[in-house]
């Protein structure tokens, strides 16, 4: 099995990274083909030029690839931390640029953008890791859950896949190395759950 496996934070000692690396090792340790992507680390641009908006637009040989090993993905994996209720910049850039028409979704005939699109994507799992330093009772009694909202209905759901897995680790600044160790492991179990 193919999977997505994409990582965004910018410290390479950081806790996602941890996550991301243990994600990656049980993939591999149990057969998947991996196509990872540390998106700090590859510089990767966020920002959408308007010449790339259309379905069918050229683009640049770096989001091709993107686009193509998603499409191809049988399996998606996002680490990131909870920032403002949200990924980081970057990994929304990722977003507008790699989850596009075409790729991702389209438009059914007669639809000019304004109906419910098809998802396109193959994957039948996606699993969201990310990290917070706020309290899970507090993110939700107060700010709703946002990140629940993006990635199962804004982004995994209107794509076409249809399981969907999300694990908040956290609060990772007062966390112990046990507790750590811990949500490894936790981390570890549900990729060899959704990707045996």
């Amino acid at each position: 099995m193919t999977i997505s496996l994409i990582l965004a934070h910018p410290d390479p000692a950081s806790f996602n990274h941890a996550v991301a690396g243990a994600a990656r090792e049980e993939l591999e340790g149990r057969g998947h083909e991996v196509a990872f992507h540390d998106l700090y680390a590859e510089h990767f641009d966020p920002v959408l030029p308007a010449s790339e908006i259309a379905e069918g637009a050229a683009l640049p040989a770096a989001i091709e690839r993107h686009c193509r090993e998603l499409a191809a993905a049988e399996g998606i994996i996002v680490v990131h931390p909870n920032w403002w209720g949200q990924p980081p910049a970057l990994l929304k850039g990722w977003i507008d640029r790699v989850i596009r028409p075409g790729v991702a979704y389209r438009f059914l005939e007669g639809d000019g953008g304004e109906g419910v699109p098809e998802g396109l994507l193959r994957a039948r799992a996606a699993i969201v890791f990310n990290t917070s330093n706020t309290k899970p009772s507090r993110e939700r009694k107060v700010f709703g859950d946002p990140l629940e909202t993006l990635w199962k209905n804004c982004v995994f759901g209107l794509c076409g896949v249809k399981k969907f897995h999300r694990r908040t680790f956290g609060m990772v600044v007062t966390s112990t190395v046990a507790e750590r160790r811990k949500w490894l492991a936790e981390a570890r179990e549900a990729v060899g759950r959704h990707f045996p």
